[in-house]
């Protein structure tokens, strides 16, 4: 099965505040095949059968205070891993996800900023099928 690897798309100006929470640019990436959905961000994990996935759709752009960063939603308790105010991709799952190294809470989604977000879409829905 054919890996995608996604990497955020982090913007200039946002490199200061997100290596403070411990991301850097060579460590935030989602890796997508027939085994399921892998979220590295910084030091921050999300790990998910494929299955698991309800939807997947792309959405954006995003104000900076909501987008980047490590953020969790008040209203539905979903997750962001932001890089850039730009578009990305959200998903929804079928069972709330664990965030590593925490792993303390559970979230029905989660928000990527990555670099391609219509090609991850696209690679998620080709394994979905396929």
């Amino acid at each position: 099965m054919v890996v995608g690897v996604f990497p955020f798309g982090v913007r200039r100006r946002y490199v200061v505040p997100l290596l403070a929470v411990g991301v850097w640019p060579g460590r935030a990436r989602v890796e997508v095949d027939g085994g399921g959905l892998r979220v590295d961000f910084g030091v921050w994990r999300v790990r998910t059968p494929l299955e698991n996935v309800e939807s997947v759709r792309v959405s954006g752009p995003f104000s900076w205070w909501r987008a980047v960063g490590v953020r969790v939603s008040l209203a539905d308790r979903g997750l962001t891993f932001g890089s850039s105010t730009g578009r990305g991709v959200c998903f929804s799952f079928r069972e709330p996800v664990r965030l590593s190294p925490l792993g303390v809470s559970s979230h029905p989604g989660l928000t990527v900023t990555v670099a391609d977000p219509e090609g991850l879409v696209s690679h998620v829905a080709r394994l979905r099928v396929g």
